[in-house]
């Protein structure tokens, strides 16, 4: 969601810094931004809009300091507004504070500190930070120790960034909100995602929860919010800058549907044995699980509805759960493993879901993209997905590889027969991707559709997550009303909205029963004049039935629905380029949602 960066140690250049690694983490999702440079006294700018405005901002604003902190805002508190962007002030502009997260408590710390006199500015949760720190440094703590202070008194989700005039220092902590340190040779950063400083070091610090980090031109130490010393491990990020590029394409999200060949490549470099039929996911160890629950959300739950079936087919029990309602209403678990299917890692109803469940007693294993996140280092185990870095906020590669990675999970864990035919599927699968974006005729699917009224999507079995997943790719950057139905739902109850101008997504793959069954609700839909866009490899024969075919390549029906999905993909995709929306920050949303 949103996102911070701060830097100490690069003197001029600290406010390029600060705006370039902003530029960095528009991928969030942001609706204001804003910068705060600390000397010995404060300089602030801050717009609602995009950076853009920013900006245009700074070229009439001379701003200098030694340190700073900058921030994108997706507005919780208050609407879109340059008073509602951060940083945000004590009254007498000495504090300056950016901040991701919700502040429980702030109704009563703000009703308390406005009965002292303090005056507010803004709508935001955020603000009673800098005027908390404000009355510390009153009472004559010195700055480090007033932001420890006035964070103790904080209930709720943060990552907080301070600064103060007259220091050199930043100081930040978090609590269930992402925060990482930059290390380089001669410069200290922080951010809420390593892409707002990757241009500049390689080298992060991860902090957990309850950590508190003072940066400043000579280093950095991390200590618990008490100011105990916590020994932090550096870490290397093994991605490389130009990753975070578009490379020539016009949209993020479209790079990262070509990508999928690469991202496939890499999730299953060296986890298959396909002469043995053997998976081998490391240090994992034997997790034999009695049963599965998986908790997810958004496109993560569609790829774990997608894994219990693999699961249940290979007689364990096995349910995916929003982690939204398991947290708050958690189902028996007994020996059951919890595992948690998250693309950043700091997923906050996903991460609640697993804290309850480790609570209970179970066993969690997360399934992430991002080395050193919340899930993967909560969780008692970690299985990467290995996609590379995703910027595009509706999830592409990601998706792809998570289906991937939870296909080698249960061929690791469970009994399947025809384990080297899944094997040889899997490796198979980049090339069968990469023959649908060279011979996609989405775009004209697209064009011909882009005025519907609403978009429908079936399917049935392993097709029936991939028909959810295309459904939500059409609505979040398209903004067209979209549905996805498992094929033999339609006609109880939804059928009533299928006219001539809701064209009906089919997926229907191999030549099955469940195929058999969908191509028959392909007809019920024939019959209303509803136009019809069949996925299929052809061995139904439902094109017959079908205005339109988006083909795919013959495969085992495990990896079928991968395939699939990238031409649904690459549907939404040019619907949205043809109604000129913001595909890669579409309104309203963002990339990593870390509140509940």
């Amino acid at each position: 969601m949103c996102g911070i960066i701060g830097c100490a140690g690069r003197d001029g250049e600290t406010l390029d810094v600060l705006v370039h690694g902003l530029s960095k983490l528009e991928y969030r999702g942001y609706d204001s931004a804003g910068v705060a440079l600390s000397a010995d006294a404060l300089d602030v700018c801050k717009t609602a809009g995009e950076i853009s405005e920013l900006r245009a901002a700074l070229e009439e604003r001379e701003l200098s300091g030694t340190v700073g902190i900058g921030h994108t805002r997706w507005s919780t508190h208050g609407p879109p507004t340059d008073e509602n962007a951060h940083p945000h002030l004590d009254c007498n502009r000495e504090v300056a504070v950016v901040h991701n997260g919700i502040i429980e408590n702030y109704q009563t710390l703000r009703d308390e500190l406005s009965t002292a006199g303090h005056e507010f500015r803004s709508d935001t949760d955020t603000e009673v930070v800098p005027h908390l720190v404000e009355d510390e440094l009153r009472d004559g703590h010195a700055p480090e120790d007033a932001v420890r202070r006035a964070i103790s008194r904080l209930e709720g989700s943060y990552a907080i960034a301070a600064v103060v005039a007259g220091s050199d220092s930043i100081f930040a902590a978090r609590n269930d909100s992402p925060l990482v340190l930059g290390i380089s040779d001669d410069a200290y950063y922080l951010a809420s995602d390593v892409p707002a400083f990757r241009d500049h070091t390689d080298r992060v610090v991860y902090l957990d929860d309850g950590e508190f980090a003072v940066l400043n031109g000579d280093g950095y130490t991390v200590t618990t919010l008490d100011g105990e010393g916590v020994e932090k491990p550096v870490e290397t990020v093994d991605w490389d800058p130009e990753e975070t590029g578009k490379s020539g394409y016009d949209h993020f999200m479209l790079k990262e549907i070509h990508e999928q060949p690469r991202a496939l490549r890499q999730c299953l470099r060296g986890r298959v044995d396909e002469l043995g039929g053997e998976v081998d996911l490391g240090d994992l160890g034997d997790l034999s699980p009695r049963g599965v629950q998986f908790v997810a959300a958004g496109t993560s739950y569609h790829a774990s509805l997608y894994a219990a079936q693999l699961f249940r087919q290979a007689g364990i029990p096995a349910q995916a759960f929003l982690g939204s309602e398991y947290a708050t209403s958690v189902p028996p678990i007994g020996d059951a493993l919890v595992v948690g299917v998250t693309q950043s890692g700091e997923t906050a109803d996903t991460l609640s879901a697993l804290r309850e469940a480790r609570r209970r007693g179970a066993r969690t294993l997360a399934v992430t993209n991002t080395v050193g996140s919340t899930a993967a280092r909560e969780c008692d185990h970690a299985l990467y997905i290995r996609a590379g870095p995703e910027f595009g906020v509706a999830a592409t590669k990601t998706f792809s590889s998570q289906i991937a990675a939870l296909n080698l999970l249960a061929l690791a864990v469970t009994s399947v027969g025809d384990a080297r035919e899944v094997i040889s599927a899997l490796r198979d699968l980049p090339g069968a991707v990469q023959e649908i974006l060279d011979d996609s005729t989405a775009a004209d699917i697209a064009e011909t559709y882009r005025d519907a009224d609403s978009y429908f999507f079936i399917g049935r079995g392993l097709n029936y997550p991939v028909a959810l997943e295309g459904a939500l790719k059409m609505k979040e950057i398209s903004y067209r009303h979209a549905e996805g139905f498992a094929a033999g739902e339609l006609k109880h109850g939804s059928l009533a909205l299928v006219t001539e101008n809701t064209p009906v997504f089919a997926v229907v793959t191999g030549s099955d029963e469940m195929a058999t069954k969908t191509v028959g609700n392909v007809k019920e839909v024939e019959a209303r004049d509803a136009p019809v866009v069949a996925v299929t490899d052809g061995a139904s024969d439902v094109e017959r039935y079908a205005d339109h075919v988006l083909e795919v390549p013959d495969t085992h029906p495990r990896v079928a629905a991968v395939v699939a999905n990238v031409q649904l993909q690459l549907t939404a995709y040019h619907t949205a380029d043809l109604l000129g929306r913001s595909i890669d920050k579409p309104r309203n949303l963002a990339k990593s949602v870390t509140v509940e």
